[in-house]
């Protein structure tokens, strides 16, 4: 028995829940991208000499035509083609006939197509959270900087611990999206690689010059495989990672501002033009951005491990899980990325710190007390044990006395130093006091990474030289897709004049 399908494509259902949207998103994402891919690969097929200059003429009349005369953001899906891809290639054939305009796809496919548009929306992608990236850091190093002696409570494992200042802590963070932004850069070197050549597998049995059109398409290479062209997605899966990871990190530097700038511990002061008022509570400050930039960081992370996820166990091969609308979704990512990074490099130089609550608050936790020991252990010749053990006695007796170390802690440790030791201290109050200082304690710590004022210039002038090999890197690579441009203009050009 013989069945016969009498149904017509696309389905109504089919169109309306797959195609229909896959055609928006290319319109919308990727229309430019369509225009540059044709125009080079016809300017390849023309200089191989797979394509005679008569037809190569009148392709590219045609594609002026049809670039002049269609608006893509005035497109409505119909169904009489299955994508915009057809779209495209059906308006061709409309203006120079049918085997003329079938001759542009000569050794191309979609599969080639696609990764090629995803690689170049990517890449514009990425170069923009870069140059975002890079905002951040220079109002990080200018506000750490600028914070460089500034005193402030570290704290390890939500407790006070240690003064530091912070620019400092600001530092920490540099090194983390400095670290972040070298991701993103060398997830950019794989989305960088033209998978244009490739066609459907295996390249094809044309001459094609797949150099060529890395070139006129501003890529710095052909991707080598062909079939890694079409199959390996990992130009995807880094790309997303690296964008976790700097909103991962992110995220963790706002949930300090949130603490730091809570009435019980107010350490950080938030400028009323970053402050919303309560509707009910007239004495409350609420920093309400630090909370979206908190959940905005988290969405991005979420978007970026949603991309790693759909490609997880997926097949080593052209397939749809990589394309059209997975893409789509993983560029909200950037979208709601973009809005952390310029908040945050708004914010952060607008911060002061609040020095009255920070002196309270290192002299309440008795936090210098680290330098007592250390002291003890240079100056008197005990071990640091020792000097541990004096230290915590005396702190426990300042605070159960209610006092400030600084203030009150002299006798209490003068008293436990004997008990320790056997002996009477060689310390007087006026070194007592030096020794349990805040600035004293980090004016000492002058190592390498210390937050004192010569480890800390020389960390400023790192980051500062770190910024510059980025903004060196940027600027490279806008020369050579300004270069590409140009190239392909004038190749397209000069196509045109033969007719």
């Amino acid at each position: 028995m013989t069945m016969t399908d009498t149904t017509t494509f696309p389905d109504p259902v089919y169109k309306d829940t797959v195609l229909g949207p896959l055609f928006d998103h290319a319109r919308h994402d990727h229309a430019e991208g369509f225009r540059r891919i044709d125009r080079a690969h016809l300017v390849m097929l023309h200089r191989t000499g797979i394509l005679p200059t008569d037809a190569a003429a009148q392709i590219a009349a045609a594609l002026i035509q049809i670039d002049r005369q269609i608006d893509p953001n005035a497109l409505t899906y119909t169904g009489e083609v299955e994508d915009y891809f057809f779209l495209r290639e059906a308006e061709l054939k409309a203006r120079v006939g049918a085997d003329t305009g079938g001759r542009l796809h000569t050794a191309r496919s979609r599969n080639d197509i696609d990764h090629t548009l995803f690689k170049m929306s990517l890449k514009a992608r990425l170069d923009a959270m870069l140059a975002e990236a890079r905002a951040l850091l220079s109002a990080l190093v200018d506000t750490a900087e600028r914070e460089s002696g500034t005193l402030i409570v570290a704290y390890t494992h939500g407790q006070p611990a240690q003064p530091t200042t912070f620019g400092h802590y600001l530092s920490a963070a540099i090194e983390v999206l400095i670290r972040d932004i070298e991701r993103l850069q060398e997830a950019r070197c794989a989305v960088d690689l033209s998978s244009m050549g490739a066609a459907a597998i295996t390249t094809s049995g044309f001459p094609i010059d797949r150099q060529l059109m890395a070139d006129l398409l501003g890529f710095a290479a052909p991707q080598r495989n062909s079939y890694s062209c079409i199959a390996a997605v990992d130009y995807i899966t880094a790309t997303y990672s690296a964008v976790e990871l700097l909103f991962l990190h992110l995220g963790r530097l706002v949930q300090d501002f949130q603490v730091w700038s809570s009435f019980e511990v107010g350490q950080i002061y938030v400028p009323n033009a970053f402050v919303q008022i309560s509707s009910i509570m007239p004495q409350k400050r609420n920093p309400v951005p630090i909370e979206h930039m908190r959940h905005l960081a988290s969405q991005t992370v979420g978007r970026a491990r949603m991309m790693k996820d759909i490609m997880h166990n997926t097949p080593f091969t052209d397939m749809n899980d990589s394309e059209g609308e997975t893409q789509a979704a993983g560029y909200s990512a950037f979208e709601v990325g973009s809005r952390v990074l310029r908040l945050l490099a708004a914010f952060v130089p607008a911060l002061r710190i609040n020095d009255d609550r920070v002196a309270q608050n290192i002299d309440r936790a008795c936090i210098t007390i680290t330098e007592l020991a250390d002291t003890l252990v240079r100056q008197e010749g005990i071990s640091f044990r020792q000097a541990h053990e004096i230290a915590a006695q005396t702190a426990k007796a300042v605070v159960a006395a209610q006092q400030s170390l600084a203030a009150g802690g002299y006798e209490p440790f003068r008293t436990a130093f004997r008990d320790v030791v056997g002996r009477d201290t060689q310390m007087q109050l006026a070194g007592f006091a030096e020794a349990v200082s805040p600035a004293y304690f980090v004016q000492v710590r002058d190592r390498f990474g210390g937050p004192a004022a010569a480890p800390m210039r020389e960390a400023i002038a790192a980051y500062r030289t770190a910024l510059k090999d980025f903004e060196q890197t940027a600027q490279e690579h806008a020369a050579r897709a300004d270069a590409a441009q140009q190239s392909l203009d004038t190749a397209f050009t000069a196509l045109m004049e033969t007719r």
